[in-house]
């Protein structure tokens, strides 16, 4: 069993040498990721963090968001399943031990049901032939708790690479360029400091230059399954997106089409 010490330390109750301290721990300025903050987490990935420990789950799900995924969390196989169904995700990180279903047979399933995004098995256990069998079962990773956060990072965006190739260009249009390998933005060779949000919805335009994006739309890719349709969150960043690119220059970028919605 996992609890939260009086530091806010996530650690295991189990003996010495079994799990030992889990993969996050929370200092008071936020999260402690174990090697920084990765830079460059590919824009408008969308991620389900399967795990029935919630504090570990919770931990996963911030750190993800707060270098730029959107991400959902299913706490037993069953719901993870059922939300694999319904959205899309480029990745799943599955915990092995599992209420309902375990990792493997949602594993399994999961490749059965021709998921074609990466997975990612997540557990305390070591032994070579439990990992063996979840590779056998369709898995691309194997991570072993505790983990640090970096290295869950490092293993997402490898999986991605894997799967699409060159998944994330570079991308170069009406004088922006903008790299998803490092989260920077130029407007005609000029630094422009965004946030990984306000990366992520500029790069979701350019990959869709010329065609006008619904609001629910980029709630779908670049949020979560818990965005709400009626919320301002995106006209609010939209409109910081445009005062830091349109800042200093004359063409005016990222155009609103009434009831259609935003077209770069």
């Amino acid at each position: 069993m996992w609890r939260l010490s009086h530091r806010f330390s996530l650690r295991s109750s189990e003996p010495a040498g079994s799990v030992g301290l889990a993969v996050f721990t929370f200092a008071s300025a936020g999260l402690d990721y174990g090697g920084g903050i990765p830079r460059g987490a590919a824009p408008k990935m969308r991620v389900l963090v399967v795990e029935d420990e919630e504090p570990i789950a919770n931990a996963i799900e911030r750190g993800l968001i707060k270098i730029g995924y959107a991400v959902d969390v299913a706490y037993d196989g069953a719901e993870a399943l059922e939300k694999a169904t319904v959205n899309n995700y480029d990745v799943v990180c599955l915990d092995l031990n599992l209420p309902r279903l375990d990792g493997i047979e949602v594993c399994r399933r999961l490749r059965e049901d021709r998921f074609a995004g990466g997975i990612i098995m997540l557990t305390a256990r070591s032994s070579i032939k439990e990992r063996i069998e979840g590779l056998d079962k369709g898995a691309d990773d194997y991570l072993v708790k505790p983990f640090a956060f970096s290295e869950l990072a490092a293993r997402i965006r490898a999986v991605t690479r894997r799967e699409g190739g060159l998944r994330e260009p570079v991308l170069n249009t009406r004088g922006l360029e903008l790299d998803p390998n490092t989260n920077r933005a130029k407007r005609d060779g000029e630094d422009i400091h965004l946030t990984p949000k306000e990366f992520a919805l500029v790069y979701y335009l350019a990959r869709n230059e010329g065609r006008a994006v619904p609001q629910e739309e980029l709630l779908e890719h670049i949020w979560d399954e818990h965005a709400n349709p009626f919320t301002q969150t995106v006209k609010v960043h939209m409109n910081n997106l445009r005062r830091k690119l349109n800042e200093g220059f004359d063409d005016q970028l990222i155009e609103t089409i009434r009831g259609k919605g935003y077209v770069l």
